[in-house]
């Protein structure tokens, strides 16, 4: 896998021979123990090369933990195989170990695959589903080949693997491409050790494999011979067609027909959360999108992601993809499928979840019609079941460096590699961007996107998804770690799975931010942790968001925080940014400053403003925050970009465009106060509002006003971090939080961190935001046990 995900587990190989030290008399004999991602990767037809081309005997087998080899013949050969076998291994092929002992030398004649064996009780890593490769996309292309125009083409290189995994080992019958029987031509393929699709368990073609239907809403079947043409032809009439992919089904329309487009947001009720855009190939992205030599190669990698890339002016997408953003949610093909479409319509097509807004992907048939039937106008499906939701990916660039968004297609359920051995620990993970993980030993595997808890749904396939992954890497948890928030669905579905209430482990939800990064990045020593986010229970019962903690696996101290501010109403602030902002200003300014925005005030009714100002007065229904993410959500309110949101971080992501086109504009215009107390620092902001204010005021541009509130958070941050290593000697620092996916902060804050004498983590492989959760709560629930 390239890119990051060829970096999610560890590359090492160590052999260790055990034979005896005398020279040993050829010809001899070894056994090889291969483990790590090495099932549905080709791993056996290679072996299977080149033992033949080193003329060894012997033989290869998948076996439910790993794969083992025995061969025999002479010493330099076995030599060879041996170096060889990590150095040209398969590109999708993750090796972590070889381990190499002797064995008596029998003879035998010729080499050979054989059939896998089961071992109960214990498990073996797992391939993403992989993009179509190069050589597979000239067939499906090619008029004269026999799979042409075939949208289920692939090989040992390329297609689906995690999403039709039913059981380890990986073999056909273990799939749901087992109802399929293979034609003569491809068992022929199948059984040539010289080809491709040798032991490739996806094997197919349009004679035996799965096939495409298009049916309207109602479920009756449109007649054609290939769907795929008819289907183009009605997406560039308007229409909206539910199309059912690798891990479940996308919504799709003609992107740049804005009467599609809204009409898609309407019934998907999703006012203005952006969409993705698929486009033909990667000159079709280059055509919409500013790309650097970095998303180039991510979108073209095997894992194929969602790269935000900045939006070219002029680009034929409409504006009413991701409205009031500068940066451009793009993919590329990663299925056959995919292909035939885009070069059908070629033009740009939203590529979305098949989902009600927040509500999880959906894979199965009989509920694409019951669940998107007011939504899509024509279904294109196919008959081969899918086993396991996934949805696409999100990945940016900043610095060369890419930043993970959405860890889903292409990366999942690739572990992450783990410094210590865990005992095994299920984390079930937040109530937002829900992932789970699945410790033990030094593998942390952390699940593909789950989404939000807030339906019975949701809550329904991070169950199910945690039954998969128990059966499929045979941990069973004996300890299961949950946030503290006692209110999270995520915290109820724990209390279910746990073995028994002394199993359970609350973890609080900044210090698993924390030391995820820190896990990620194979750092145990303390760390200044900085956690930006929306919000995440304190133990002192508040809403913690902009915190300054010292870390470790075990333990963390608070000892820097934004000030507490008043959210009335709770969730009904974080909804309405122009709340938090009005109340933020009273509680800091007084009442009277009001009257300095009427941006805010008059998204306030008299009678709101009223009870909202008694509200913090009397602390009524008012829970106390330390948010970052709210100050960025008050801001935005403050400069009149966002009163209200319709999804999650709208009013942040908006600030930072306008900080984007602000760009040169960061001078010190704005400081944070910095006061300590008994338990550390306070970070005051009624400075930086006051002078927020005062701008406004004197009709100074939101572009430079939003520039300088960054420049100021960035500030505040760096010396604040110095402050904290003056008293505790740390100079590593892990920023984590959903605030450090604004690619403004993550530009520029780590180079005035290292400027400052800091070595800084970033996260490598997991979301910054929720997503990263799990794996936090994974590891400091092992160091409590």
């Amino acid at each position: 896998m390239g890119g990051m995900a060829a970096r999610e587990a560890r590359d090492d190989v160590n052999t260790s021979a055990q034979d005896t030290p005398d020279i040993p008399v050829e010809p001899r004999a070894v056994h090889i123990l291969v483990e790590g991602v090495v099932q549905g990767v080709g791993f056996r037809p290679f072996v299977y090369r080149l033992a033949n081309s080193l003329n060894l005997t012997g033989w290869v087998r998948n076996t439910s933990r790993n794969v083992t080899i025995s061969i025999g013949g002479a010493t330099s050969a076995i030599d060879a195989f041996v170096d060889r076998l990590a150095a040209e291994a398969p590109p999708l092929a993750r090796i972590h170990s070889v381990t190499v002992t002797g064995a008596p030398y029998r003879g035998a004649s010729g080499f050979h695959i054989l059939e896998s064996l089961v071992e109960p009780g214990f498990g073996q890593m797992v391939s993403p589903d992989v993009a179509t490769c190069p050589a597979c996309l000239i067939e499906v292309l090619d008029k004269s080949n026999r799979r042409h125009n075939y949208p289920f083409t692939n090989c040992t290189n390329c297609g689906p693997r995690f999403t039709i995994i039913t059981a380890m080992p990986y073999d056909r019958p273990n799939t749901t491409m087992s109802p399929f029987n293979m034609c003569p031509d491809c068992l022929a393929e199948y059984t040539n050790p010289a080809d491709r699709r040798f032991h490739a368990q996806p094997n197919a073609c349009p004679v035996c494999g799965p096939s495409l239907s298009l049916i309207d809403a109602n479920g009756a079947v449109i007649q054609r011979a290939d769907p795929v043409p008819a289907a183009a032809s009605l997406l560039l009439q308007g229409n909206i067609i539910a199309i059912k992919g690798l891990g479940g089904y996308l919504l799709a329309c003609d992107a740049t027909s804005a009467p599609a487009v809204m009409r898609l947001r309407q019934r998907k009720h999703r006012p203005s959360k952006p969409f993705a855009v698929m486009v033909r190939d990667i000159e079709a992205a280059r055509a919409h999108c500013f790309l650097t030599t970095e998303e180039e190669a991510l979108l073209l990698s095997p894992a194929a992601p969602i790269v935000l890339a900045r939006w070219k002016e002029g680009s034929s997408i409409c504006a009413e993809t991701a409205p009031a953003l500068l940066f451009l949610g793009v993919m590329v093909p990663y299925t056959p499928l995919h292909h035939l479409l885009l070069r059908e319509c070629n033009r740009p097509l939203i590529m979305t979840s098949g989902n009600l807004s927040e509500e999880p992907i959906v894979a199965d048939d009989e509920e694409a019609l019951s669940r998107l039937g007011g939504i899509a106008d024509y279904f294109l499906t196919h008959n081969r079941p899918i086993h396991s939701r996934y949805d696409d990916s999100v990945t940016m660039v900043v610095h060369g460096q890419v930043h993970m968004l959405r860890r889903a297609r292409g990366y999942a359920p690739y572990p992450i590699t783990l410094t210590h051995t865990s005992a095994p620990v299920l984390a079930v993970g937040p109530q937002t961007k829900n992932t789970f993980c699945l410790a033990e030993g030094r593998r942390a595997f952390v699940s593909q996107h789950i989404g939000d808890l807030d339906s019975a749904e949701a809550v329904d396939h991070l169950e199910s998804t945690i039954a998969l992954y128990r059966e499929l890497f045979h941990i069973e948890p004996a300890i299961v770690a949950h946030d503290l928030h006692p209110d999270y669905a995520s915290t109820s579905l724990a209390r279910r799975l746990a073995p028994s209430p002394r199993m359970l482990r609350g973890v609080q939800h900044h210090h698993a931010h924390v030391v995820s990064c820190m896990a990620e990045n194979e750092v145990e020593d303390p760390v200044i942790g900085v956690a930006f986010d929306g919000s995440g229970l304190g133990p002192d019962g508040h809403i913690w968001g902009g915190e300054f903690l010292t870390c470790d696996f075990n333990s963390f101290r608070r000892l820097g925080h934004i000030e507490y501010l008043p959210l009335p109403g709770g969730d009904a602030a974080t909804l309405r940014p122009c709340r938090t902002a009005a109340a933020y200003i009273i509680s800091l300014l007084g009442e009277a400053a009001l009257s300095r925005t009427h941006l805010v005030r008059e998204a306030l009714s008299a009678d709101e403003l009223r009870v909202l100002a008694h509200q913090v007065r009397s602390g009524f229904n008012t829970p106390l925050t330390s948010s970052m993410g709210r100050l960025f959500d008050a801001v935005a309110a403050i400069v009149g970009l966002r009163q209200a949101i319709d999804y999650d971080g709208q009013a942040a992501i908006e600030l930072e465009m306008q900080a984007h086109r602000g760009a040169g504009c960061e001078e010190d215009r704005y400081a944070f106060g910095i006061e300590s107390d008994a338990d550390g620092f306070v970070v005051r902001v009624a400075p930086v509002l006051d002078a927020v204010l005062r701008d406004m005021a004197a009709g100074e541009a939101v572009p430079r006003i939003a520039a300088a509130f960054h420049h100021a958070v960035i500030q505040m941050t760096v010396s604040m971090c110095r402050r904290i290593a003056h008293d505790t000697a740390l100079r590593t620092v892990a920023l984590s939080g959903g605030v450090f996916q604004n690619r403004l902060l993550i530009d520029t804050l780590p180079v005035r961190l290292r400027d400052a004498g800091f070595r800084v983590l970033l996260h490598r492989y997991l979301p910054a935001n929720d997503g990263c959760i799990s794996l936090g709560q994974a590891v400091i629930a092992d160091k409590l046990r």
